[in-house]
């Protein structure tokens, strides 16, 4: 089945900035000047990344009036807000520290219903909103059975808040958990495994049952319909997850796709002299963010370090046929990094099975990376790569036949929407 159409847009993560007045000033600044380039005469989407700080100052009536004006008179509309990162992204050290607080913390939950609630208030009429967010938590951090079942029961309660937003303003909004390598959620096979244990059981069913009072047919669909998975294609293929695999998996466990994110990552080819792949390979390793990295050896084997430092260390010295696969989110427009690939083929087919199969409207591209890649490689210029990259992901998307962009006839963000008495 193709897909009648998507919507299409960048995150907004890119730019620093964690309150508000620094997110709607880089509004201004950036994702206007996009916008004129790519969608001049249309509505474009808005792939908005608000801060726990900035979601806080949101919640006001008088700021989310301000942001609904700012959005009409650009003729731009919100439908995925990024509630991955929370506090500070970018110019300090973010490493594992970005999962925090997780969905063991009390916070993450709270931060999440404001997203929710701020994004009901913003989408068109007809448009579900997504909210991507944390797989969980970073790996370590979790510990058996109970703090999977703890971190279950915040994300149910995330379902109830949505199921609550429904009835009140006829807005549906959907969260996805975004697998990514070393956390709790690192592959497919992971998530589905969550999933169908804590998420779609007969106890999370009876749990949205007693927090929501609806039916148990209407509890079990409502968690279906308000949970599922971002797929990110860099993390996918940084993982060697096969991509046909993957949807065949998801699809086969009834998980929606509400948001896939258009990202690539680095892909290094080793073989007997080593060193100076090695030696151009430590331009990208940055301070700022955790770039894992995944091994793939000459027999199959899938070796993983937790960042891009510790891997060349390990690998001096050692010879052999190999290939890395580096969380790094590098251009998806671009091809060639030097002496490395992009993975911009992994995310052209993944993007045409996804297209194909009908599997997701919302698409995302999310380089936050333009602060540390390599000058070399950003040389356009903010405005100019990420316009690259949005036309680039549109040709993608469009190449699958009867795929277009969705244009909201029109944009009702001026005003809040309806509410039950």
């Amino acid at each position: 089945m193709t897909s009648p159409g998507f919507h299409l847009s960048y995150c907004t993560n890119i730019h620093p900035g964690e309150s508000w007045a620094e997110v709607r000033a880089n509004l201004e600044r950036y994702l206007v000047p996009v916008r004129e380039r790519v969608a001049a005469g249309r509505p474009f989407g808005v792939g908005l990344r608000l801060s726990g700080e900035s979601a806080r100052a949101l919640a006001a009536p008088d700021t989310l009036d301000e942001l609904r004006d700012f959005l009409r008179a650009h003729d731009l509309y919100v439908f995925t807000i990024n509630g991955f990162p929370y506090g500070p992204f970018h110019g300090r050290p973010v490493k594992e520290q970005v999962y925090l607080p997780d969905w063991l913390d009390p916070e993450r939950l709270a931060y999440t219903d404001r997203l929710a609630d701020i994004l009901a208030a913003l989408v068109p009429d007809g448009v579900e909103g997504t909210i991507s967010t944390v797989p969980g938590a970073f790996a370590p951090r979790v510990h058996g059975d109970v703090d999977q079942a703890r971190m279950a029961r915040a994300m149910l309660d995330h379902v109830a808040h949505l199921v609550r937003i429904r009835r009140d303003t006829g807005r549906r909004v959907a969260l996805a958990l975004e697998p990514e390598p070393c956390c709790f959620l690192e592959t497919i096979d992971e998530a589905v495994a969550f999933f169908e244990r804590h998420l779609f059981s007969t106890a999370a069913v009876d749990t949205l049952v007693v927090t929501t009072g609806l039916a148990r047919a209407d509890a079990e669909r409502a968690i279906r319909e308000h949970l599922g998975v971002c797929l990110d294609a860099c993390h996918l293929a940084v993982e060697f997850e096969d991509p046909a695999r993957v949807l065949a998996a998801l699809g086969a466990a009834g998980i929606r796709v509400p948001k896939v994110q258009v990202t690539a990552g680095l892909r290094v080819l080793f073989d007997d002299d080593a060193e100076a792949t090695l030696d151009a390979l430590g331009a990208f390793a940055d301070d700022v963010y955790l770039h894992q990295v995944v091994e793939r050896r000459a027999d199959g084997t899938l070796v993983r370090h937790l960042d891009l430092p510790q891997a060349l260390a390990a690998a001096r010295g050692v010879s052999g046929a190999r290939e890395w696969r580096v969380h790094f989110h590098v251009p998806v427009f671009r091809e060639r990094y030097g002496l490395f690939e992009g993975t911009q083929g992994y995310v052209a087919e993944l993007l045409r099975l996804v297209q194909q199969e009908g599997v997701s409207e919302h698409f995302e591209v999310e380089t936050y990376t333009w602060d540390v890649l390599p000058e070399e490689f950003r040389r356009e210029g903010i405005v100019g790569g990420i316009v690259r990259e949005v036309e680039w992901a549109g040709a993608a998307l469009g190449s699958a036949e009867g795929s277009r962009p969705v244009r909201p006839a029109s944009l009702p963000v001026a005003s809040p929407p309806p509410r039950s008495a």
